[in-house]
């Protein structure tokens, strides 16, 4: 586990409950089953993944069936900037749970308010809003105030953005991590030294390459997994190409999110922390940063907050 500047404890591998288009509706229930089952305890969703149901009932049945406690699980959920306080209320009943663990502020770009979740014009351009980053904090922090999240992170900011909310006046509670896309191509090294100065805990998503849904990823990028230098590694380890992937970010103390919907790398994954890599391979594995991006957001650009301009 990893220690949070709120006191709270995060565990240090979680099972990520995003769920492409192409993935069939009850893939999701039968993962987290799963991977509760396999014996992860920290559990990621969000708002806009639409698995929140699937993720409180298995939780939910897992309780009930005794093989875990409510407090036993980290739960983590996220919201877009424009409707905080009511679509946690959503999130919760969605859930069927008193409180999340960890409430994350999902994007510094907001959509305008609606029914969809990613809202276009009719020419398919995104309809984003203008919203203010620490005035949306301020609501983030009522949420923790109010009983319903034990602590409260963000997503995808980068360095600037944070600042505008560590520098805010009447600062209540500091961002507990930053949440973004961090992997073998793209190991964010820069942000990474910045959010352990401001003792904020970096969670990696696509620390796997992601899953490479239609909607989102360039189907001509490289597949991490299939890396000859990670490949080369994993033999050398008598590992998969996956646990070395997910060793090297415990190793620079970054929290990981790791999903799978099938049971042997499911369990495959929780084995992590059966083996080290010494510093000599951590060098090689820094050595395969391209800054490339699976999931470049493309639906902020253009906006002022658009996290992915700057460098870090």
């Amino acid at each position: 586990r990893v220690k949070l500047n709120d006191g709270h404890f995060i565990p240090a591998l979680g099972f990520g409950t995003y769920k492409p288009e192409e993935v069939p509706e009850d893939k999701p229930l039968e993962a987290i089953n799963l991977a509760l089952e396999a014996g992860f305890r920290h559990i990621d969703t969000a708002y806009v993944y639409q698995t929140e149901k699937a993720v409180g009932e298995s939780i939910r049945s897992k309780i009930a069936a005794g093989l875990v406690k409510r407090e036993d699980i980290f739960l983590t959920t996220k919201v877009l900037p424009e409707l905080v306080r009511s679509n946690l209320e959503k999130s919760l009943k969605n859930l069927q749970l008193d409180y999340v663990d960890l409430y994350i502020l999902h994007y510094p770009v907001p959509m305008k308010p609606g029914e969809d979740l990613f809202p276009e014009d009719e020419h398919g351009n995104a309809l984003l809003d203008t919203v203010d980053i620490c005035a949306t904090w301020e609501a983030v922090e009522k949420c923790k105030d109010a009983g319903l999240v034990k602590s409260i992170g963000v997503s995808n900011f980068n360095r600037r953005q944070l600042e505008k909310i560590l520098n805010k006046p009447g600062l209540k509670y500091k961002p507990v991590c930053n949440q973004v896309e961090c992997h073998l191509y793209l190991n964010q090294s820069k942000l990474l030294n910045y959010c352990k100065s401001k003792d904020i805990v970096l969670v990696a998503y696509c620390a796997l390459g992601s899953q490479r849904p239609k909607r989102w990823v360039d189907p001509n990028s490289p597949v991490l997994l299939n890396d000859p230098v990670l490949c080369d590694m994993a033999k050398k380890h008598k590992r998969s190409p996956a646990q070395i992937a997910l060793r090297y970010h415990l190793q620079r103390g970054i929290v990981v999110l790791a999903q799978s919907y099938k049971e042997n790398e499911i369990k495959e994954n929780l084995q992590v922390f059966e083996f080290e890599l010494p510093s000599e391979d951590m060098k090689i594995l820094d050595g395969l940063n391209k800054n490339l991006r699976y999931a470049p957001a493309p639906f902020g650009k253009g906006h002022p907050e658009y996290p992915f301009a700057d460098e870090f």
